[in-house]
């Protein structure tokens, strides 16, 4: 799929100029708004565009994902959700709201 065939939902990046999205330079930033807020549509593009390790590699990386999101992409990468990022960082620092 190329960068110009993509279409994200309207919703997913509400608070920038999508116009101006680089996805090449900040894939993290795309791939936790997919997760996070997006369409099944969002993610089978999103899935097209970027390879699967870049995908793995990225998501780990990340200092924050909804709990539902982090199950999704785990069972999705066959992995555990203890070795990402954002769920070592929640351990550390548990908020009420998601306990």
């Amino acid at each position: 799929m190329k960068k110009e065939d993509i279409k994200f939902s309207k919703n997913l990046f509400w608070d920038i100029n999508v116009e101006k999205l680089d996805i090449d330079k900040y894939p993290g930033y795309v791939l936790q708004r997919v997760l996070e807020r997006g369409q099944w549509e969002d993610w089978v593009q999103i899935r097209a565009y970027y390879p699967m390790e870049l995908i793995k590699k990225e998501v780990m990386q990340l200092r924050t994902l909804r709990p539902d999101a982090l199950a999704y992409i785990a069972l999705y990468t066959d992995t555990n959700k203890e070795d990402y990022r954002c769920y070592k960082l929640t351990q550390l620092n548990p908020t009420p709201w998601y306990s």
